[in-house]
């Protein structure tokens, strides 16, 4: 973990960043829940929100993983650089998923392009803030910069 800086300097706008990214997700969820209302759970039709492919089983987890990310970066202490480093790679995974099986029946999730470069772009943010975000006492600061500088 020794690229991962320890009390970095702007680490309240990463913090800020995340919770944003959280709020989007719980938005966009709930924008596709009522896109999606009285649709089948896992309909792969036209609906769209916010420009994305979207249906309400993607919506129902997009909000779920909102608030995951809105809470850790609520507790903070840490637990919001785990929580946006794991949720990052778990989005990575789902969008690559999801342009693996666009053109199949097997995209349960209803994704569009747009809806796998937003995933990734989300991703790539969270996985920004969970790099960036990290506390620590002085001494782990200072044995970061040490570990640093070594390399």
């Amino acid at each position: 973990m020794a690229h991962t800086p320890v009390n970095h300097p702007a680490r309240p706008v990463y913090r800020a960043i995340g919770g944003l990214t959280g709020l989007y997700l719980v938005v966009f969820g709930v924008l596709g829940i009522i896109a999606s209302a009285g649709n089948e759970v896992l309909a792969q039709d036209d609906t769209r929100a916010l420009g994305q492919g979207t249906n309400l089983g993607f919506s129902l987890i997009s909000i779920l993983i909102g608030l995951a990310v809105l809470a850790g970066t609520a507790i903070g202490r840490n637990v919001d650089v785990v929580v946006n480093q794991w949720l990052a790679y778990l989005l990575m995974v789902v969008s690559l998923a999801g342009l693996a099986f666009i053109q199949t029946e097997a995209n349960i999730f209803n994704f569009s392009i747009a809806t796998v470069i937003v995933l990734m772009v989300l991703s790539l943010v969270l996985l920004m803030v969970g790099m960036y975000g990290k506390v620590g006492t002085d001494e782990e600061r200072e044995a970061f910069e040490k570990a640093r500088l070594v390399l």
